[in-house]
C-alpha cells in the first residue's frame, strides 16, 4: 500500500498526510509541483517530527511518477465523485491511493489512468472532506481489508 499525494496545494494537509503515512508504516509519494516549497514551515508544523520518519518518494511530474515500476500495483483514486463507496472497494496490499489537489482535485488524464475510483459517502449538500481526513477514513480501511497495520508496539 502506498499514499500518492498529487500536486499538494495546501502544506498543512501535505504533513498531516505524510504523517499519518509515516505512523501507519505506509509509503508516500509526492508528485510535484507542490503549490509551495516543499521545506515550507507549515509543512513541517503540521508533519511534526514524523517527516524524518516516513519513506517518501518525490517524482517532479505526473509523468515520472507514472514511469516507475509497480508490476500490478493499481491506482485507485479518492474523489469526491468517486465511482464506488470506499467502504464497498475491494483493496489489495499493493495499491497506490492517490490524492488530489485540494484546490482543483486531478485532471482528466490522471483520473483516466487510475484503475479505480472510490469516494467518502457524505451527507447532502456538502461538498467534500478536508484531504487529508479523507485519505485517513480511506487509507484505514484499505489497510484494515488488508491486514496492513503495523503491530501494536512497533
Amino acid at each position: 500500500m502506498r499514499l500518492a499525494l498529487y500536486q499538494p496545494d495546501i502544506p498543512q494537509n501535505a504533513g498531516s498526510m505524510l504523517r499519518t503515512a509515516a505512523c501507519l508504516g505506509v509509503p508516500a509519494d509526492v508528485i510535484e509541483p507542490c503549490g509551495f516549497v516543499f521545506s515550507d514551515r507549515h509543512l513541517r508544523r503540521a508533519g511534526l517530527d514524523y517527516l524524518e520518519r516516513v519513506d517518501l518518494t518525490r517524482h517532479p511530474s505526473w509523468s515520472a511518477f507514472l514511469a516507475k515500476p509497480r508490476g500490478a500495483a493499481r491506482l485507485v483514486l479518492l474523489s469526491a465523485r468517486g465511482d464506488t463507496s470506499y467502504l464497498t472497494f475491494s483493496y489489495r496490499a499493493d495499491d497506490v491511493l492517490v490524492v488530489g489537489r485540494e484546490s482543483a482535485g486531478v485532471p482528466a488524464d490522471v483520473r483516466a489512468a487510475c484503475h479505480a475510483s472510490v469516494r467518502v459517502p457524505m451527507a447532502a449538500g456538502v461538498r467534500s472532506l478536508n484531504v487529508a481526513v479523507a485519505a485517513a477514513m480511506v487509507l484505514g480501511e484499505a489497510l484494515r481489508q488488508t491486514d496492513g497495520f503495523p503491530s501494536a508496539g512497533s
